[in-house]
């Protein structure tokens, strides 16, 4: 007979009295509904559960019946180009079943155990394996191999194989004796806690940028492949578009795409626009290379605090595959208003703005899975973290927004004003930054060109005197500046609308390879460097203004595409000419 029994409920967390068969993190049901929980706190006279779905309907005297296990995804083939809530119940199958509403307790199966999956086996009876060899593989996607693994803990002798073909994820593929004799029959899926980081050989220097095709990041805030940045930006700015963005083009092998805690309407303009989206470079639906996890703002509160789990274990599993993932939360402050919530229903002390004091830690702990590394098999993969944040009335000196700014290396703030002139992407160049640009210094010096970051730091001094200029002007006006002031400020509106302003509905400038980013930064600093030399000789800017050279500089993103790259050379001829025939 079954004694622990629900003594109270608040909201997402329920308390059963005098138990003593529950351990910290347990994965439990509670209820005759059987809703997922987990133990959150155990004392000498009660045990503190959260549950991740709906506790409406839920009464005292209850059953709370133990698993044993911590809270752990299914991991498997079938997880990519599938739609999963935070507690990775498959969306799709429950509204094929269900309907358009989840309902509670539901015993929807995470993946198709019916599907056929066409398997090749890569070891041999007698083999020797160890946690994280790769034992069989399979087609998940057209562009996506799975690469099955051995589990933790399930170690030894190869003593059973099948012959390669066509099989079901829940049938024996190998078996294996460990040193004790116990044989082990695997399949093609394993359990992993959301909670526990997949261990690794050795975390790898980050030398490679994640390059997403948006010339401001690339070129000004570049991020590195297993590094992490943060997108704080307030109602509007433009935080989703972003990472729509850079979902689609960014040079990641697979795409995490978690929806934590934001509008229905706004998920469901996700979810329709991924299906529908083709991934440039092969040409095949981008869902073949995305995982997407919704959590709306109407799904129970724990799950959301589950959701970022749910992607980051999701993640670290294909990058031991030697793939590499790119995660993008959106937005980590619901998240942190889901833990605000919960830890207000437990009567912890509050911190700062109400949030639990332990908010820090949860951030780091989730930003700390990023990382490029060398996995247990051999292989390297890694994975980037793109968080966005949603500060109230974008305040940045919130506590997540602060908080966050303390444990990412790539600092992408938004401003709502950039995005109201439509200014895309509406990241501020003057309080943004990128901690990454000495790592990855090698690679753009052998990859692109030596100059590639001189320029860049001539750019960015530009807008630091232009920003300067231009608080002096709204005060008294442009017209007592000295030519030379005149032309920075001239120059700056080039840098501005030529090269950081984006568009995404312009083909040859939606995505823009890393050297023509190069040859477009050429092109303004020679602009700069003979106009300067022009005012020296005492001819006034305003003739150089009035031939629309600059103009024509600034509209270069969209005159030269993508590979005639070549074309690049006619605008120091135009330059050249231009000024000649004013002087």
């Amino acid at each position: 007979m079954n004694n622990n029994l629900i003594y109270s409920i608040n909201g997402p967390v329920v308390t059963v009295k005098n138990a003593n068969d529950f351990h910290m993190l347990e994965m439990v049901y509670v209820g005759n509904a059987r809703l997922m929980g987990e133990v959150i706190g155990i004392s000498e006279k009660e045990t503190i559960i959260q549950v991740y779905e709906s506790t409406t309907g839920l009464y005292p005297a209850e059953p709370v019946i133990p698993t044993g296990e911590p809270v752990s995804l299914l991991l498997g083939p079938g997880m990519m180009s599938n739609i999963f809530d935070g507690i990775e119940r498959p969306l799709q199958t429950i509204a094929n079943k269900n309907g358009i509403f989840v309902p509670i307790g539901g015993n929807v199966p995470i993946l198709d155990a019916d599907k056929i999956w066409d398997i090749q086996v890569k070891v041999k009876v007698g083999d020797q394996v160890k946690f994280g060899d790769i034992f069989a593989l399979t087609q998940e996607t057209s562009l996506i191999q799975h690469r099955m693994m051995i589990p933790k803990d399930k170690e030894g002798t190869i003593v059973f194989v099948v012959n390669n073909g066509k099989y079901r994820i829940n049938d024996i593929i190998v078996s294996v004796k460990d040193i004790n004799g116990v044989v082990h029959d695997l399949s093609m899926v394993q359990k992993w806690p959301i909670k526990t980081p997949r261990p690794s050989k050795k975390r790898l220097p980050l030398f490679e940028p994640l390059i997403s095709g948006q010339r401001i990041i690339d070129t000004m805030f570049p991020i590195a492949k297993g590094g992490t940045a943060a997108v704080p930006g307030g109602f509007g700015t433009g935080k989703t578009m972003m990472q729509h963005q850079f979902a689609k083009w960014c040079d990641a092998d697979i795409i995490v795409y978690v929806g934590c805690g934001e509008r229905g309407n706004e998920m469901t303009q996700v979810l329709e626009e991924f299906t529908s989206l083709v991934d440039p470079k092969s040409h095949r639906p981008l869902t073949d290379r995305t995982i997407l996890i919704a959590n709306t703002s109407n799904m129970p509160v724990a799950a959301r605090e589950a959701s970022i789990y749910t992607g980051i274990t999701m993640a670290e599993y294909y990058r031991d595959m030697g793939y590499h993932v790119a995660i993008m939360a959106d937005s980590t402050s619901r998240w942190a208003e889901a833990l605000r919530e919960i830890s207000g229903r437990l009567e912890e002390m509050p911190a700062e703005e109400g949030f639990p004091a332990y908010l820090p830690s949860r951030i780091s702990q989730f930003y700390e899975r990023a990382g490029y590394v060398e996995n247990i098999n051999g292989t390297k993969g890694s994975i980037s973290i793109i968080g966005a944040v949603s500060p109230q009335g974008a305040d940045f000196s919130e506590p997540v927004t602060q908080n966050t700014k303390r444990f990412v290396r790539c600092f992408w703030a938004l401003d709502k004003q950039l995005a109201y002139v439509r200014h895309y992407a509406a990241i501020n160049w003057n309080i943004s930054y990128s901690e990454y640009v000495p790592e990855l210094t090698n690679w753009f010096n052998k990859k692109i060109d030596v100059r590639f970051l001189q320029f860049r730091q001539k750019i960015m001094t530009l807008l630091a005197e232009e920003n300067k200029l231009l608080e002096i002007v709204k005060l008294i006006g442009s017209d007592v500046l000295p030519d030379d002031q005149k032309l920075i400020i001239e120059i700056g509106k080039v840098i501005r609308v030529g090269f950081l302003q984006q568009s995404v509905f312009e083909k040859n400038d939606t995505y823009v390879p890393l050297m023509k980013q190069f040859r477009m930064m050429e092109v303004i600093v020679y602009l700069h460097r003979e106009a300067k030399d022009y005012i020296q000789t005492g001819k006034a800017l305003s003739l150089l203004i009035n031939t629309g050279l600059f103009d024509k500089v600034s509209r270069m993103k969209y005159d030269v595409n993508n590979v005639e790259l070549n074309k690049f050379d006619d605008y120091f001829s135009i330059i050249d000419k231009t000024i000649s025939s004013i002087l």
